[in-house]
Order: C-alpha cells, then sequence, then structure tokens
C-alpha cells in the first residue's frame, strides 16, 4: 500500500502551519482554505467543536462547511473509533507530542468508507496559548486498494509456490576477494525443496551440509548471479546422490547477487522428463516484476502450459503449444480446451468446477490432434487457484508407444500361459480318466468272463472296483466343476462357527494324535449364504494339506471372525466392498515359496509325488468360494507355516435347519403312481425308467423337450416330472418345467444335472415343489427322492 510518507507530511504541515499562522495574522484563512483541495483541512476550539471546514474537506468526506461548523469530528470517525475515544485519544497526544499521526478508515456523508492518512496538531496564539487543533487528512483509498490486491497476489504466488511439486528457491550467491563464487546460501525455499533435496536447507549455506560438493554448481550460480543469463541444466550432486534438473535466473537487484531456482528430482527419470510446468504466468500480470521473471520462464518451457477459467476455456498458451501441437495462441484462446482431445474411448477431460471444489491436483493422460491430423499423447497436471486453472501438459507419446508395445508382449505371453494351463489341465484329464476308464472296462470284461464260465461268486469284486471308479470319476468331475465355479451349488443360510466347531472332532480324527487342532469361533458371527456340505469339504481339505505339511507333527488353528472392507481394501481383496466373514486355517508346517503360491490353485498342480495328490484339492476349494461370491488368499513363507484364509459374504438371514427324513420315509408306501421321465441319453433313461418301475410306479419316456411336450398337454396324469437339464432341439429342461407348471400347475418336478446349469435354474432357490439330483447319482438315492417327492 502506498501511503503518504512521513518527509511528505511534515513538510506539507509545516507549510500549512506556516500559513494558518499567516493567515491568521492576515485574517485570509479562506484564501488558504479553498487553495488546499487535495487535503481535508479541519479547524476545531479545544473541546473539538469545528470551527472551519475548507473545500478539501468537502470534497473528500461529503458535507459542507455550513453542515459540519459547530459540530465535532464524531460524523466523519467510524463506530468502532468511537467506541474507543479515538477523537479524544489524537487531540490528547497531539497536545502531548505537538502531533498525532492518523492513518485508518474514516466516513464519507453518503456512509462509504475511505482510507486517509494525516495528522493532528494543535494550534496556539501568539502567546502560546491553546487555542484549538486543526487536522489534516488524504485520501489514500487507492493507494490502499492498490496494495491489498498487490498482496493478495503475493499470496496467491506464494500459495501457488508451496502447492507444486517442483522445488523453489531463493538463493544468495557468496563471491571471494576475487569475485569468483565460493559458496551460497538458502533464503528462501517451499515445501517441495525439501522433498526434492532430502534435506531441509532454509536459511543454512550449502557448505555446511555438502563441504565437498562439486565446483560446477558454485560457478553455474555464480554466473547466473554475476551476469544474469539463466541457466537450464541436469547434474548429478554426489553430497545428495541425487540427479536434479534445474532452473535459473537472477533476482532482484545485480549487487544483491541473489538467483532463484526451480528444480526437480529426476534420479529415476533423468532424461525423461523435465519439471519446469508448475511455474507459469498464474498471476496474470498483476505480480509486477516477479511476473516478468516467470514470463521467461513461460516462453521458454518446452512443456504445455496454459491458463483455463473455471469451466475449462482457455485464457492463455505459452509458446510451446505451436511447437508441439501446431496451434497459435489466436487459434486457442476463447475455445475449450477439450475441442483438441480426440473424441475417443482414450479421452478424459478436466472437470474444473470439481477441482476447484476438491482441492485437487490430478494426474492424467489424453490424447491431443496436432493440427497436421497427428495424434500426441498429452499427460497433464492441474491445479485451480481462485477463478482459474492452471494445467502443465508434457509430451508422452513415446512412453504411451512403448507402454502399448509391452502390453502387446504381455497379452501375447498371458495367451502363451492360457494355453500351457489348457494343455496341463487336459493332460492331467486324460491320465486320471485313462486310469479310471481302465479300472472300469478292465472289471466289466472280468465280470463278463467270470459269467461266461459261470464262476458268478466271483464277479462281486470286480463290481465294486467298476462302481468304485465310477465314484472316483463323479468326484473328478466335481472337482473341475468346482475350480470352473459352474458346479451345482445348494447354499443356504449357515452359522460359520457352528459347523466349524462341529467339525473339530472329525478332523482331529483325520490328522491324527500328532497334531494339535486350536478351534477360535465367537458366537457372534455373521451369518453366510453357501453351500455348507462343501464347506465342510473345503475345510477338511484345507486341514489335511496343512497335516501333509507337518510330517512331524505341529499344530492346526482355525479362526472364524468378522470382517468389514472398505473401498480401498476390497479393490486389493478383488470384492465388493462390505461385510464378510473369514475362516482361515493356520498351520506351523514348512511353508510354501513364492512360486509355489501364485500356482497352488491351478488344477493338477501338486508338490506331492506322483499318486499321491491328483492337484485337485485347492483348485477345488478355490472354485467352490469364487463361485459362492468370496475369496480366498494364502500367506506363507518356507519354515514359517501357512495361512489360507477364506472371505465369503455376509448373509441377512440366520440358519435354517431342514428336517431330516426317516428311514421309514425313504420307503416306498405309495405306489400307481405315473412318472414323466425326459432325458436324451437313452441309457440313463432307460435306468430311471427301471427305476420307477422297481417303486411300484408307471414310468412314461420323452428323448427332448418336444415329446415331453406332447405327453404333458395329453390327459394323461402324471405326478411327478423328471427331467435332465441339458436337453437338444431348442428346449432345454427349465423350459420344460415353466411349460408344465403352465399345463399342470403345482406339478412336481425333479432335475437331474450332469453338468452345471445353474444359470438355466435361475441361480437361485428353486420354486416349492422343485429339486435337484446330480449325475452322477448312486441309484438308490434316485429312488429315495423319487419316493420322497411323490409322498410329500
Amino acid at each position: 500500500m502506498e501511503a503518504i510518507s512521513r518527509d511528505e507530511l511534515e513538510v506539507e504541515v509545516t507549510r500549512l502551519r506556516q500559513q494558518v499562522r499567516e493567515g491568521e495574522r492576515a485574517r485570509g484563512r479562506d484564501a488558504i482554505f479553498d487553495s488546499a483541495v487535495d487535503f481535508a483541512i479541519i479547524v476545531t476550539d479545544p473541546a473539538g467543536v469545528i470551527s472551519d471546514w475548507n473545500r478539501g474537506a468537502e470534497y473528500t468526506i461529503g458535507w459542507s462547511a455550513e453542515e459540519m461548523i459547530g459540530s465535532t469530528a464524531e460524523r466523519f470517525f467510524t463506530p468502532q473509533d468511537r467506541a474507543v475515544g479515538r477523537i479524544e485519544a489524537e487531540m490528547a497526544i497531539a497536545l502531548r507530542d505537538g502531533s498525532a499521526p492518523d492513518e485508518r478508515w474514516h466516513l464519507r456523508k453518503d456512509g462509504s468508507k475511505f482510507w486517509a492518512s494525516g495528522e493532528m496538531m494543535p494550534l496556539r496564539g501568539d502567546d502560546g496559548s491553546h487555542q484549538g487543533f486543526v487536522k489534516i487528512l488524504r485520501d489514500r483509498t487507492g493507494q490502499r486498494e492498490a496494495g491489498e490486491r498487490l498482496r493478495i497476489t503475493e499470496e496467491r504466488f506464494r500459495a501457488l509456490l508451496e502447492g507444486v511439486e517442483t522445488a523453489f528457491a531463493i538463493v544468495e550467491v557468496k563471491f571471494d576477494f576475487d569475485d569468483q563464487p565460493v559458496d551460497y546460501r538458502f533464503i528462501e525455499a517451499n515445501q517441495a525443496f525439501e522433498r526434492q533435496a532430502g534435506v531441509n536447507l532454509r536459511g543454512r549455506w550449502v557448505s555446511e551440509y555438502a563441504p565437498n560438493l562439486e565446483q560446477f554448481w558454485f560457478d553455474t550460480y555464480g554466473h547466473v548471479a554475476k551476469t544474469g543469463e539463466p541457466a537450464t541444466f541436469e547434474s548429478y550432486a554426489e553430497a545428495f546422490q541425487r540427479w536434479f534438473d534445474v532452473r535459473a535466473m537472477r533476482v532482484g537487484e545485480p549487487a544483491e547477487r541473489q538467483i532463484a531456482i526451480f528444480f526437480n528430482d529426476v534420479t529415476e527419470r533423468k532424461r525423461n522428463e523435465e519439471d519446469l510446468h508448475k511455474l507459469n504466468d498464474t498471476l496474470e500480470e498483476q505480480v509486477q516484476e516477479r511476473t516478468l521473471e516467470l514470463g521467461r520462464l513461460w516462453d521458454a518451457s518446452p512443456d504445455l502450459l496454459l491458463v483455463s477459467d473455471r469451466q475449462g476455456f482457455f485464457l492463455k498458451v505459452n509458446p510451446a503449444w505451436h511447437a508441439m501441437l501446431g496451434y497459435s495462441a489466436d487459434e486457442l484462446i476463447g475455445h475449450h480446451v477439450n475441442e483438441f482431445v480426440v473424441k475417443d474411448d482414450h479421452a478424459k477431460t478436466v472437470d474444473a468446477s470439481t477441482l476447484a471444489a476438491k482441492g485437487e491436483q490430478p494426474h492424467l493422460s489424453n490424447r491431443y490432434r496436432h493440427k497436421d491430423g497427428s495424434i500426441r499423447w498429452i499427460s497433464w497436471v492441474a491445479a485451480s487457484v481462485g477463478e482459474v486453472i492452471y494445467a502443465t501438459g508434457r509430451n508422452v507419446t513415446a512412453e504411451k508407444i512403448q507402454a502399448d508395445a509391452l502390453e502387446q508382449a504381455q497379452e501375447a505371453l498371458r495367451q502363451s500361459q492360457k494355453m500351457e494351463a489348457v494343455g496341463q489341465l487336459t493332460g492331467g484329464l486324460a491320465h486320471d480318466f485313462n486310469n479310471i476308464l481302465a479300472g472300469i472296462s478292465g472289471s466289466l470284461e472280468m465280470m463278463q468272463n467270470r459269467i461266461n464260465d459261470g464262476r458268478i461268486s466271483e464277479i462281486d469284486r470286480y463290481m465294486a472296483g467298476a462302481q468304485g471308479a465310477t465314484k472316483r470319476a463323479a468326484a473328478l468331475t466335481h472337482r473341475l466343476l468346482a475350480f470352473s465355479r459352474r458346479q451345482t451349488l445348494a447354499p443356504q443360510p449357515t452359522d460359520i462357527s457352528r459347523l466349524v466347531t462341529d467339525m473339530q472332532d472329525l478332523v482331529q480324527r483325520t490328522v491324527g494324535p500328532h497334531i494339535a487342532i486350536k478351534i477360535n469361533a465367537g458366537d457372534d458371527t455373521w451369518p453366510i449364504l453357501v453351500d455348507p456340505n462343501q464347506l465342510e469339504n473345503a475345510l477338511l481339505n484345507l486341514c489335511i494339506n496343512s497335516r501333509d505339511a507337518m510330517p512331524s507333527g505341529g499344530e492346526i488353528a482355525v479362526e472364524v471372525g468378522n470382517h468389514t472392507f472398505d473401498d480401498k481394501e476390497a479393490f486389493k481383496l478383488d470384492v465388493p466392498p462390505g461385510e464378510y466373514v473369514l475362516m482361515s486355517v493356520t498351520d506351523t508346517g514348512t511353508g510354501m515359496a513364492k512360486g509355489v503360491i501364485d500356482k497352488a490353485f491351478d488344477p493338477f498342480f501338486t508338490t506331492k509325488p506322483i499318486g499321491m495328490g491328483t492337484g485337485l484339492g485347492l483348485s477345488m476349494i478355490y472354485g467352490f468360494v469364487r463361485q459362492s461370491g468370496g475369496q480366498i488368499k494364502i500367506a506363507s513363507r518356507p519354515g514359517y507355516g501357512t495361512t489360507i484364509s477364506i472371505y465369503l459374504p455376509r448373509h441377512d438371514e440366520q440358519e435354517r435347519l431342514e428336517p431330516q427324513a426317516s428311514r421309514d420315509t425313504m420307503r416306498p408306501g405309495i405306489q400307481g403312481k405315473t412318472v414323466l421321465v425326459v432325458d436324451d441319453e437313452p441309457l440313463v433313461r432307460m435306468l430311471v425308467l427301471d427305476a420307477v418301475e422297481d417303486l411300484g410306479h408307471t414310468p412314461l419316456e420323452a428323448g427332448d423337450g418336444l415329446q415331453a411336450m406332447d405327453i404333458l398337454r395329453s390327459g394323461v396324469d402324471i405326478d411327478l416330472l423328471v427331467t435332465d437339464v441339458g436337453l437338444p432341439n431348442g428346449m432345454n429342461g427349465r423350459q420344460v418345467a415353466d411349460a408344465a407348471r403352465q399345463l399342470r400347475p403345482g406339478l412336481k418336478i425333479l432335475f437331474v444335472t450332469g453338468y452345471a446349469e445353474n444359470s438355466v435354474l435361475g441361480g437361485g432357490d428353486l420354486e416349492p415343489g422343485m429339486q435337484i439330483i446330480t449325475k452322477p447319482f448312486d441309484m438308490m438315492a434316485l429312488s429315495q427322492r423319487i419316493v420322497l417327492m411323490i409322498q410329500d
């Protein structure tokens, strides 16, 4: 703020005093008052009552002499000053010291305020008697407002420097008697300085921290300080053990030997970017001399610099726009920044209002079109200050091309790995199924030989062998479906704490007495929606794996608890945010290396010797957990044991205990019913038809959905529909069931599935009167299911 100087005021007051005294003697005060129109001159008696009021006072304050003579100065003092007795204090100071300086806000007649600087002094007669006071004021509102604007501008400039990532400092260079640079001191530095340099040097000479600093730094900064020639360079500082990208220029008077430096730590990206983009013409020529210095950086920067309004329209751009994209300033000013973005899936825009509201400084990249039609990738950094947006863009086209090439190479590698995994999967399947088929076909052949020889009593062991091989094949397909997350599950609300506790004895018997089992399951665990049988199998398999990792004994700890994941935690775990229940199994075994952990869930991957494991245990558990909406993670180190954690989403309902069927209900009590069997596999259809006949019921058969619909539309009574889910000729089992329910409401339906048609079944609970059984099934289990459904 520009205020009236003390010397100027004293000269003016002396002149006016002299004129007043001469005027009193000459009785010519009116002429004096009328000539001083740039000053408000108010004369009062000793009590402060106004006796004279010049034209300058009328111009400055607004009241005329007729309105003010006879009143006090309270009218043009602010209420705050009146409340603290400012008028009386000024008069007392003037009497005591000979004058009372006055610089504050005053009031005009129209109620507006103006900033005035001046002085009150006592008036004395020739005999020295106190005859009153004279107060002289000068309107300095314009100067004060200009000073306030400059202060705000400097604060904005300081905020910008403190907010940017580029380090900034004002440096004083020290020279010896031969005018050679020997040291330099950091007078000022922003917050980024310490982050970039790794040390706080504010107020210190660099030799105090780095006595062996290379002479290059002294010579370069000394040359800038002496000649005023700016310097831009990259250099390594051994004392800091960092590479720096530096811009240095002289500031202030040449004799002060001070320079401003801007630098970035470019150790990891020495030749990939220059980071002078934080320094642009952010203050729109309001910082006067400092703006000129920044303007030189603005013009020299190789990066795109821009100033836009909060809606994103260009206000100012630097010459790099023409060098990098071919556009002149006239072609950009007034246009929106997104007009030059390539409109495709890669395009991103800056929401200036959101940036201003959140105070963020986002980093983003998008594609800009060169004036010649070619494309450039530009990486942006933006920040909002007041009503404008400052942004810096760097050409990263080369980096993006390299990244795209790398991504394509990685995609090719992923495809190769997928094919390798498929090969491993099919090879494992072929190996296991060939063993199973050899057992089944061999057993059937031996049974045929014994029957031909009349040795019927010897076929039981071959039949048992064939049935056992069949069950192994069913278990293998079940595990494969679990891995692929396409098995048929029967989820129900489950108390996982009770499930784990109830299994403790079974787990203990399975792993043996040399393994200690510890269960930590609280009573407040949330319910989950899961297939409890599959969860029991998962827990048992994990404990068996832990047992195998502790051949000399050890401890298995099973823990159950509640966990809530926020967005960040859920992203790391690859699950939706929310509430989950954790079941973890921890052992004190040999542990796993990272390479083993990475492949642990792959099908047929095992570290056990040949014949000791199929490699489907963990893959089955993984598929079951993911199909149930959860996640499974492994934490392990060789020699320190393993923890496998299963996270399953919380369910709203509590566990429902279903009544178990008694042996009596398994026996056929009702006969003579009609059962429609629909299956496109003749052998399976024949077996089901025979089972229906053995139960005393009448079977009807259809090979596909169209044949089944002909029977359902007939007048024949049907008590139960048994249908395969996967049917040919355009109509699956679910569609047959829905059409049957339309024709025959309430018809009981038993679905048979050999794959995983959960999507066909709706993926949720079946409707009342519908059940499902999975192939391959035990014929006794099928018969019992038919009996229960007919009797129900």
